[in-house]
């Protein structure tokens, strides 16, 4: 995966683990982004999160991209928060309150 992909690639992850789909409802990251059901449930960040990591990886594909790259190099920006949540180490209802308020943002962000 071009370096570019992770940040965006942790940052959906995070956001999937924070959401009720996989806190509440236990299921896994890949079924809430797949499952059409499901996918309805999961918050608008992490959907727009969806959107920029797909749009980064089809870039990394495009032909017009193979010379100029995809785009700034990884900063390593989610590695820690990636870590503890793929390792368990968390707070659900404090990772769920963050989630929460990071909807909320995006939400007043677009009106």
């Amino acid at each position: 995966m071009p370096a570019s992909c992770k940040d965006q690639k942790k940052a959906l992850a995070i956001c999937l683990q924070r959401s009720p789909c996989v806190l509440i409802n236990r299921h896994t990251p890949k079924e809430c982004v797949t499952n059409p059901k499901l996918r309805d449930e999961v918050p608008e960040i992490c959907q727009d999160l969806f959107r920029s990591f797909f749009e980064c990886k089809s870039g990394a594909v495009d032909r017009s991209k193979r010379f100029r790259g995809n785009g700034a190099l990884s900063t390593g920006k989610y590695d820690e928060t990636y870590e503890k949540l793929s390792t368990g180490d968390f707070d659900p209802l404090e990772e769920y309150r963050k989630l929460k308020e990071l909807d909320k943002f995006s939400s007043i962000k677009r009106t």
